[in-house]
């Protein structure tokens, strides 16, 4: 499996990524320009194209609205629509929504202030390709850092997304609790990250690759990689 991770103007998770992707879980993986409408010409829908963390053209307009008409996310788009799977992040699921390829929108903070900090998160199924090993309602933690993360969509885009268990975490408290405070941004439902219908396309805010190494004191993020790899692959990463 051979991962591809986008640089746009303002991203400043892809060298993050590339070290967990290449150094810590061992596949190859390849810096892409977002200018670069034939980046994916080697890629397979057995590959990964990750839309990282950051502020993509400086977040202008609303963030993602302007890295979505880069040349390569026609590219990502074609590629998603073919079964490939795409995985945003941060400023990357912000970017995933606006290019269509997940329902709903992330709007600013419910308190309008940039948050950074680590958070609860409960898991709310394994059926996706990212979640596989981890149980229902089990709790990880991982970093945040964004203004613009309060998930909302409508409620008849809520309601499929639950009756199709494309919901795949919710903020929580360290118990899987979810009471007010333990809703860090505010979002709908407490919703932290979701998949598309075809399962291929996963979308969080929390960041799973600031948190993939021991050294780091928490490995927590790594388990999304690892069910990924092992998906696809067939074999333990």
């Amino acid at each position: 499996m051979k991962f591809g991770v986008i640089l746009f103007p303002g991203s400043n998770c892809d060298d993050d990524m590339m070290h967990v992707l290449g150094n810590v879980m061992g596949r190859e993986t390849i810096k892409l320009w977002h200018k670069d409408k034939d980046a994916l010409k080697d890629f397979t829908t057995e590959d990964c194209v990750i839309v990282p963390g950051g502020f993509s053209y400086g977040d202008y307009v609303r963030a993602g609205a302007v890295a979505r008409f880069s040349p390569i996310m026609e590219s990502v788009i074609d590629f998603a629509n073919r079964g490939g799977y795409v995985f945003g992040i941060c400023n990357g699921f912000q970017i995933v929504c606006e290019a269509g390829l997940l329902p709903g929108a992330l709007l600013r903070n419910r308190d309008q202030k940039f948050i950074a900090k680590n958070c609860y998160l409960r898991t709310e199924t394994s059926n996706s390709h990212i979640t596989r090993k981890l149980e229902v309602g089990e709790v990880i933690n991982l970093p945040i850092a964004h203004a613009e993360g309060r998930y909302y969509a409508d409620e008849e885009t809520i309601a499929a997304l639950i009756a199709n268990d494309q919901v795949l975490f919710r903020y929580s408290d360290a118990l899987g609790e979810m009471g007010e405070e333990a809703n860090i941004n505010g979002s709908t439902q407490h919703i932290a990250g979701i998949c598309n219908e075809g399962r291929n396309v996963f979308g969080m805010m929390p960041h799973p690759e600031r948190a993939s190494e021991a050294i780091l004191g928490n490995e927590d993020g790594r388990a999304l990689f690892a069910s990924l790899i092992e998906s696809v692959e067939g074999v333990t990463a």
